[in-house]
């Protein structure tokens, strides 16, 4: 029922969609987590594989464990309400289960976008979120529209443009918007690549094949291990327009740290997030049918649009994401060796079976 470690099959394996989601939410309520909040985070960490973003799916879930038995994740609690003005509302998370407290937050918003046409949150002192895309779904598959974005104050790995000292987290923003055919999902990070692909890469003894770092003098390099000795990730644009990265840098910490009065000038060293969510509904303002009409339009141009390479024709945001998941309903979800030791050593720790691999 619980394999040693090394009698584990270091090869990639397949599982059903199914199997790792009731793994998770097991392993995530033997932790202490309720069960809502422990489904929720295993369907999160789950669709992130789904969705093909490796570095924020079930390789998450160890990670999560180790915050929840030090008390760094909240098991349990309420957000507490800082302000509430029915359009806008501010949240202290009190460190609870980052993709909980964004689908509660998105709950209460959704119960009001009837009357206010547009309703924006902020929820400090979050947990990590995980996977934005996968978070964009519960707003496009009800025909609203979805901002999303996240930061968290108490870390720094991106330096201003300019400079060379780490400042800045990734900050990603997720905006998500139904279409006629499919919705679009775009999520993208401030800087060129992510900290999970950087550690990812540290691990296996690998360098980027670009220069999307700088070390400590502020010179280009794509060896991952300058970050821990003073280099930084290169913002969206690289040395040469890396204005544009920080920029967005500068509006996500503002839309998370600043409406919400917590950020860099007093944030506990502690793995979190400062995360901002706003609601549209295209009815509270030219309508739906209109605002389908234009985007279906554009879309349409989009694809009709003459390819580089015509193997390769134009596909929006979010399309490649919504076929892989369809293909993991079907074929179900690679798991990485390294990846499956880490849950097979939570599932012996917490006393949960592993799910036999496809």
């Amino acid at each position: 029922m619980f394999p040693h470690l090394s009698e584990i099959d270091m090869t990639t394996r397949h599982y059903s969609v199914e199997s790792l989601k009731r793994l998770a939410e097991a392993l995530f309520e033997a932790a202490g987590l309720a069960g809502d909040r422990a489904r929720i985070v295993a369907d999160v960490l789950v669709a992130g594989d789904m969705v093909g973003q490796r570095t924020h799916g079930m390789a998450l879930c160890p990670l999560y464990l180790d915050e929840i038995e030090k008390g760094s994740m909240a098991r349990r609690g309420e957000p507490a309400t800082v302000r509430d003005s029915g359009a806008t509302f501010v949240w202290d998370g009190n460190y609870l289960p980052g993709p909980w407290l964004v689908s509660k937050a998105f709950e209460q918003a959704a119960g009001r976008i009837a009357r206010h046409g547009v309703v924006s949150a902020v929820i400090r002192r979050s947990h990590h979120i995980a996977c934005l895309m996968t978070l964009l779904r519960q707003a496009t598959d009800r025909g609203l529209v979805m901002i999303l974005a996240s930061s968290d104050p108490a870390f720094g790995y991106i330096a201003p443009y300019g400079g060379k000292e780490p400042m800045f987290t990734p900050n990603p923003i997720a905006i998500g918007y139904p279409g006629t055919e499919a919705p679009v999902w775009i999520d993208v990070s401030t800087s060129i690549t992510t900290v999970s692909m950087l550690r990812q890469k540290i691990a296996a003894g690998e360098s980027f094949a670009h220069p999307w770092l700088m070390d400590a003098e502020g010179r280009p390099t794509g060896d991952p291990r300058v970050i821990d000795a003073g280099g930084t990730l290169l913002p969206l644009g690289g040395r040469e327009y890396g204005h544009k990265g920080f920029g967005l840098s500068l509006a996500i910490e503002m839309l998370t740290m600043g409406l919400g009065g917590f950020g860099r000038l007093d944030s506990e060293k502690r793995w979190g997030a400062s995360v901002f969510l706003q609601l549209v509904d295209p009815d509270a303002f030219a309508g739906r049918d209109a605002f389908l009409r234009q985007m279906d339009f554009l879309a349409g141009r989009c694809h009709a649009n003459a390819p580089i390479d015509p193997a390769n024709p134009v596909r929006l945001p979010g399309e490649l994401a919504q076929r892989r998941m369809r293909e993991a309903e079907r074929l179900g979800i690679e798991v990485a060796p390294k990846v499956r030791e880490a849950l097979a050593s939570a599932a012996a720790k917490y006393g949960v079976a592993l799910p036999e691999p496809w």
